[in-house]
Parts: C-alpha cells; sequence; structure tokens
C-alpha cells in the first residue's frame, strides 16, 4: 500500500479507485471522526443503504443494558455513558456523544429501526483497572476523567494532519472540513446542507459506501507507516473488537455494521486467528464498575482529551448537522439574533454582506464551501467592525455552545444522586452548564432551603455553586452564589455516597469525620460555621465538642485569631437560621477572653512578613468582637477590654510600627480615641529619630489599603501635613528603600482620591490651626467652604429619590 491511498482520500473531490463493497458483501467497517457530523451523515445514508442485520459500536460492552434509553424521548443530547469503578468511584471514565456524533446516529438508527445494537470496545472493568488512579481533578490533564477512552489519546503521528499534509494543507481542521464535513455522503458538494434525518434516502449502496472504503485505505497506509501510533495499549482494545465482531457474525451473518474509529478499521479488518486475540487479553486486570448515562456539555466537547475526539467548535458542527439548508446565511442569522440581544446594531444588510463576503473569502481561498473561519472572518469585518470584544460572544454562545443535555429519570443512578435530583426538582434548581449568579433571601423558606443545599454540596466536595460577594444588600439575609454544573460532578456525587445516601446524612456523616480528624483549631471552627450554614444540626455535638477541645488545648495566639471570626460569622448566621448558638456563644467569649491577654506580648519582635500576618489578624478579631458584643449582654465589658488591648498595641514602641498604626487607626475610627491624640501617636511615630523604615511601615498601618484611609489624609489636613512633613524630612539615602512600601500604602486609593491628595500637596500646608474653610486662595475644584445654595439646590432631587415628601415651606411655595 503506497500513499496513493492517502493522496486519494486526501484530496477533495477524489476516492480511492477500486471495488465498493455492496450490501451482501459485509461486515461493513464504518471508520468515522468521532463527533463529526460529516462521518454522522455518511454513517446514516450507509445504514439506510446497507441496512445491517446489527449494528456493533466502539463503547464499553457493559452499556450494553443503557442502549434503549437513547430512544427515551426524555433523553436529549449532549450526553455521555459515565463508568466508575465502584469501590473507587474517583476512577472513572466517559464516554460523550452529541446529536451530530456517528455513535449516536447509529445508535438511534438501530433502535428506530428494531436493529441490535451493541458496543464491542475492551469492557470499561478492564480499562478503568488498567487506568492509574487520578492525581489530578477529573478532565485536566491526561490522566483525567474527561473520556472513556483515554487509551486512545492523540497518537504521535495524528492521521488527520498527516492527511492533510499530504493534501497540501497546513490545518487539519481545514482539510477534513473541505473533504468531508462540506460534502454530502455521496461525494458530491453539499451547498445547500442537508437535515440528517434525510440523508441520501435513495443513495445506491455503494455510493453510500464508498467514502469508508476510501478512508479505510488511507488508514491502512498510515497503519503500515506507523504501526500502533504510540499506543501499545489500542492492540488489546482491538483484540477484543476482533472478538466480539467474530461473535455478532456467527450470530447474524455478514450483515453487521462496525462504527468504530477510523484509525481501527484496518486492525479490525487484519486476518487473526482467535487464539492470538484471546492470548492478549490474558491476564487483564478487572474492578467492579457501575455505568450510566449522565447530561454533557458543549463546552466539555470542546475539551482536548481522550484520543483527539475534543472539538474546538461544537456549536458550529451541531449547527452543520442540523440544518435544514443554506447553512451560511442560517448560521449568519443566529450570529445576527446573538448580537442583536445584545443590544449590538446588527440589520438585515449586515446578515447578506457577511454571507456574500464569507463566500468570497472561500472562493479566493480555494475552499469548496465557507467553513468556520471564513464566517468568523466575516463576522468580525461586518458584524462586530473589526472588534475581537463582541466576537469572543459569538465564540461562547455559538461557535462552542452552552448546552447541557438531559437524562430520564429511569436510567440508573447512586441514591445521593436520586436525592440530589429530587432537591434540585423540589427547589426548582435546574443545573445549567453556563455560568449564573443566584441572589438568596434567607428570610424565604425555598430561597432558605437553597442556601443549606448548596452548603451541604460544598462541604461534600460538590462543588456546583461557590459564594460570591452581593452586588445588593450586605445583610445577613442576603446572600449570592455563582452556579455551573460540570459533567465531573457526577464522579463527585458518587464519591460522596460512601458518606450516606441523602445529601443530609452525607454532610453530616462527613462533617462528624472532619470534626473528628482534625487537627487544627481553625479546621473546627470553619467546620462549625459550615454545620451552620448548611443546617446540619445532628453534626453540631460532635464539631463542638471537638472545637472545645482544640480550644482547650491550643494556647497559640495566632491559632485563637484565626479561630474566632469564624466562631463570630457563625453566631450572626446563627441568629438569621434561627439556630441554637448558646454552645458557640460560650466558646468564643472564651477565645476572645485569652486573644486579649496574649496578643500584646505576640506582637513584639516580629520581622516585616510576621508583622503583616499578624495585622490582618487584629483586624479580623477587631470586626470578630464586633459582632460579639453586637449580640452580648449588657455588662460583659468584652469590648472594653478589646479597646484596651488596642492602646496597649498602639502606644508600645516594641510593638510593629504595622500594627501600631492599624491600632490607631481602628480606635480612631470606632470613637475611641480624639483626633488630637492621634495626631500625637502620629507625630511620635514619624518624629526625626524614628527610623524611617518603621516609619513607613506605621503609615501603611494607619492609612494603608483601601479601607478609607485616603479619604481620611483628605479630610484631616493636620494629618496629611505630618505626612508630607515627615515625607519631605527623609534623607535621600533612605528614600529609596521606603518608597516600595508607600508605593504599596498610596496606590491602592481609588483615583479621584489619590488626584486629591496631589491638590492639596500641590497647595501646601494650612495655617497652624486653619482647616480647609479658611485656606485662601482655593485651589481649582476645591471649594472655600459650603456653598449654600448649590446645596438648596440639590436637596428636592435627594428627597425625589429618596421618597421623602418635601418640606411644607416647599410645599407652599
Amino acid at each position: 500500500m503506497s500513499g496513493a491511498a492517502v493522496a486519494a482520500a486526501a484530496t477533495p473531490g477524489r476516492t480511492a479507485t477500486g471495488p465498493v463493497a455492496g450490501p451482501a458483501a459485509g461486515p461493513w467497517l464504518l471508520g468515522v471522526r468521532h463527533h463529526g457530523p460529516g462521518s454522522a451523515r455518511a454513517v446514516l445514508a450507509a445504514l439506510r443503504a446497507a441496512r445491517p442485520a446489527a449494528v456493533l459500536i466502539e463503547g464499553p460492552p457493559e452499556g450494553d443494558a443503557l442502549l434503549p434509553l437513547a430512544a427515551d424521548p426524555r433523553m436529549r443530547p449532549p450526553v455521555a455513558l459515565l463508568a466508575h469503578a465502584v469501590e473507587d468511584p474517583g476512577r472513572a471514565s466517559f464516554w460523550p456523544m452529541a446529536a451530530f456524533s456517528p455513535e449516536w446516529v447509529a445508535i438511534r438508527w438501530a433502535l428506530d429501526h428494531d436493529v441490535p445494537v451493541r458496543f464491542i470496545d475492551l469492557p470499561a472493568a478492564h480499562s478503568l483497572a488498567l487506568k492509574e488512579p487520578a492525581t489530578e481533578e477529573p478532565g485536566e490533564g491526561p490522566e483525567g476523567a474527561d473520556h472513556a477512552q483515554e487509551e486512545e489519546v492523540t497518537p504521535v503521528v495524528d492521521p488527520i494532519r498527516v492527511l492533510a499534509e499530504t493534501a497540501g494543507y497546513d490545518d487539519p481542521e481545514r482539510w477534513w472540513e473541505d473533504v468531508v464535513e462540506h460534502r454530502s455522503p455521496t461525494g458530491e458538494r453539499d451547498d445547500g446542507g442537508m437535515r440528517p434525518e434525510a440523508a441520501a434516502p435513495d443513495a445506491a449502496p455503494g455510493d453510500a459506501l464508498a467514502p469508508f472504503v476510501a478512508l479505510a485505505e488511507a488508514m491502512s497506509a498510515l497503519r503500515e507507516a506507523y504501526g500502533d501510533g504510540g499506543q501499545p495499549r489500542d492492540a488489546v482494545r482491538e483484540a477484543y473488537m476482533r472478538i466480539q465482531l467474530r461473535t455478532a457474525r456467527k450470530e447474524f451473518g455478514d450483515g453487521v455494521a462496525v462504527v468504530c474509529g477510523a484509525w481501527h478499521v484496518p486492525a479490525l479488518a487484519a486476518r487473526t486467528t482467535l487464539a492470538a486475540d484471546r492470548a492478549l487479553l490474558k491476564g487483564l486486570p478487572k474492578v467492579r464498575t457501575d455505568l450510566t448515562w449522565v447530561p454533557w456539555t458543549h463546552r466539555r466537547l470542546a475539551r482536548r482529551s481522550g484520543y483527539g475526539a475534543g472539538i474546538d467548535s461544537p456549536g458550529w458542527y451541531g449547527h452543520l448537522f442540523e440544518a435544514a439548508d443554506r447553512p451560511i446565511e442560517r448560521w449568519m442569522t443566529k450570529v445576527a439574533g446573538l448580537l442583536r440581544g445584545e443590544d449590538r446594531f446588527v440589520s438585515t444588510a449586515h446578515v447578506i454582506e457577511a454571507v456574500r463576503l464569507a463566500e468570497t473569502l472561500a472562493a479566493l481561498r480555494g475552499r469548496p464551501l465557507a467553513g468556520l473561519g471564513e464566517t468568523t472572518d466575516a463576522v468580525r469585518a461586518v458584524m462586530c467592525e473589526g472588534s475581537d470584544v463582541p466576537l469572543a460572544l459569538v465564540r461562547d454562545r455559538l461557535i462552542v455552545g452552552e448546552s447541557l443535555g438531559e437524562v430520564p429519570d429511569t436510567a440508573p443512578a447512586v441514591p445521593l444522586q436520586r436525592d440530589l435530583t429530587r432537591s434540585q426538582r423540589t427547589l426548582r434548581l435546574k443545573p445549567e452548564a453556563s455560568e449564573r449568579e443566584l441572589d438568596l433571601d434567607l428570610r424565604k423558606e425555598t430561597d432558605a432551603a437553597r442556601s443549606r443545599l448548596l452548603h451541604r454540596l460544598r462541604l461534600l466536595d460538590v462543588g456546583w455553586g461557590d459564594p460570591v460577594a452581593g452586588r445588593g444588600s450586605t445583610g445577613t439575609f442576603r446572600e449570592s452564589w455563582r452556579l455551573s454544573w460540570e459533567p465531573e460532578l457526577h464522579i463527585r456525587v458518587a464519591e460522596a455516597g460512601v458518606w450516606g445516601t441523602t445529601v443530609l446524612t452525607a454532610a453530616t456523616a462527613k462533617a462528624a469525620s472532619q470534626a473528628v480528624a482534625a487537627t487544627a483549631l481553625a479546621e473546627v471552627t470553619a467546620l462549625a460555621e459550615h454545620c451552620l450554614l448548611a443546617g446540619l444540626p445532628d453534626a453540631l455535638p460532635v464539631v463542638m465538642k471537638a472545637l472545645a477541645d482544640r480550644a482547650a488545648l491550643d494556647a497559640d495566639v495566632g491559632h485563637l485569631a484565626d479561630a474566632l471570626p469564624a466562631l463570630a460569622r457563625s453566631l450572626r448566621y446563627g441568629d438569621v437560621r434561627s439556630t441554637d448558638t448558646a454552645a458557640l456563644t460560650e466558646v468564643a467569649a472564651g477565645l476572645a477572653e485569652r486573644i486579649c491577654v496574649g496578643l500584646p506580648p505576640a506582637c513584639t519582635g516580629l520581622d516585616p512578613d510576621g508583622a503583616e500576618t499578624l495585622r490582618g489578624r487584629v483586624e479580623a478579631v477587631h470586626g470578630a468582637i464586633g459582632l460579639l458584643d453586637t449580640g452580648a449582654e449588657p455588662g460583659t465589658g468584652l469590648r472594653e477590654r478589646w479597646d484596651a488591648v488596642l492602646h496597649k498595641l498602639a502606644a508600645r514602641d516594641a510593638v510593629a510600627g504595622v500594627i501600631r498604626g492599624r491600632a490607631t487607626r481602628l480606635l480612631l475610627d470606632e470613637g475611641r480615641l480624639a483626633e488630637d491624640e492621634a495626631a500625637r501617636l502620629m507625630g511620635l511615630a514619624l518624629s526625626p529619630g524614628t527610623p524611617p523604615a518603621d516609619a513607613a511601615a506605621w503609615i501603611e498601618g494607619f492609612v494603608g489599603g483601601a479601607s478609607g484611609g485616603g479619604m481620611l489624609l483628605v479630610h484631616d489636613e493636620r494629618l496629611l501635613g505630618l505626612v508630607d512633613a515627615w515625607l519631605t524630612g527623609v534623607p535621600a539615602d533612605q528614600f529609596t528603600d521606603v518608597l516600595p512600601l508607600l508605593r504599596r500604602t498610596f496606590s491602592a486609593y481609588e483615583p479621584g482620591v489619590r488626584r486629591t491628595l496631589g491638590e492639596l500637596a500641590r497647595r501646601g500646608p494650612v495655617p497652624e490651626g486653619a482647616r480647609r474653610d479658611d485656606a485662601a486662595p482655593a485651589t481649582g475644584g476645591f471649594g472655600p467652604g459650603l456653598d449654600p445654595a448649590r446645596a438648596d439646590a440639590v436637596e428636592p432631587v435627594l428627597r425625589l429619590l429618596l421618597g421623602r415628601p418635601p418640606e411644607p415651606a416647599e410645599a407652599a411655595v
């Protein structure tokens, strides 16, 4: 076999010469490219022409019992067969199928015509046993569970690339489109598109099978040249498929059609003995497996995995398969509809011009029909005005797509998955592939139940949703989530099934187990918070006992400071969710007392990194004590003791400057420190005897970050003057040492704050004891004082916005 067959198949418009097998000359080996709409149309035409007695498909034989579900009206692709080891659900594989996948088309044709259909690939019991335990997230990496046929990772020699290069193409995808996707099953150009259900109903058998004969000759030449393509395990799989093919021929005769990857066709056609094939399978390891159908997504089809079955444009391929006619015109109409929905001006004239440009580009590039490259270029030039920003939306929504398949309830599932499905329906929380945000009002029972479900799933490592900062209210009765359902979550649910048969019992069991196994106090406090958020009352006693034990034994102030904020949040959430938190209150009060005693000594003798870490802990404890003090009984004195600690930190020279500055700022913001005293402390910290690095650290603690420090300097020119005077007095040889710290401090301010500070610094200091109102002349943009007339003009508008009635005098006017 020379390269002539390769060239014949690789060149658009040509097919390999030689006899074409008719219906009586089976079995028919229909080599396909997985997830290829052209291959799907060709398979459908071949099955209509040959009308085989049985259909064999590359896939795990354990899935034969699940094949009838493909005919269920509630089954909507994309879907995937999921196989996982019973004892280790994390060891799993997927066999994804879209509506335009040749395997799916063959399954549906066989079921619609009452033709027996079977899977013939190596059983999942063997393939999963041969697979190394996953060390990465499912679907991330070559050993991930993203595709079932992980054995068939893209060969060292990509057959599609070799054929494309033989035909003179530099892009394998463009060659495949020209040779397969843009041509009908009979070999003619398919400019007008084709309904998949009407593909060549009257085509002669030879015409329908000719593309497969040409592709088989090309693959035979490649296998002769490159052997197994660097995948020695393929020999085992192909031996099993040959045995299954022999069995089917004994049962149904030669009228059997096999739908498999084109790479395997030469191996299935090879003459081997049954004994030789069985020898290859001898001694294979085996594990107990479960299989089911799960929903899949177009976005997952677009990921590169398996043997190159991942495709870059599933939405585009789905359109080519489903378009009744004029695929380019229909595609441009879809794009226009999407862009119009995003408030972009796209007219009918834009659609017409984009179609003409795509066809012109195809002609200039010598292509039989405009492909994805030409249509994308046309959309960018005509509808997006040369911008890639709206084009990214087209890629995301249409070229890739957001379709999420559906599976009927009759499909097998672990009990935990069934309970989750029931909860999703009860709470009207439908899984969706596209990312969306969900705002919950915890005062409503349905929203509270949704929140509990999502928190329980997070505890079980089923990451359906992630909490995000809400855009509306910051009250404790509001929650915002970002939801996105990925197919791998079915594996996570199966893994979590070891903890229980319902989401509630599984989350409770796992929380109790984690509480017993936790070694750090912060882990237990975080777990207590999760239990309250997830509504797990049966797990709380175990968690609280572990929390009390760890808190009593842990003497590290840093650990105590890390644990207190989570407890304070738990108490606040308990108020919102009507949870009994008396035990938590007692533990939190004890932790706060121990922190007040141990924190001042812990803040001395620190290096810069340690001081920065402890500053964050001081801020977190300050916020936590504020929450605890809000719900505490009068007379506890917790706030007073904490204020005394902050005063100690602010006044001790041995405390790191960044902590002293932050303690001073916290006291000032709470009204526990007079402005004059804050100015005095700043003056001491910025005195000439203080090393510049320490002074800069104090400034960072006092006004650093995005906590309003810039506005404090804007409105209190005494503090600004102290900073300005200190900065201008830093020696030149030390200025470069403090510059990075100062830049980090002031770069966090809003642009408007930085601009205002620059104007104030350019204007210079005001006289001693004077405020900005007394300074003159005024700088442009900064008034010398309040302008009552202008303020009065704004007041009616503010009252209207706030919904407050006008004052009586205004009403009279």
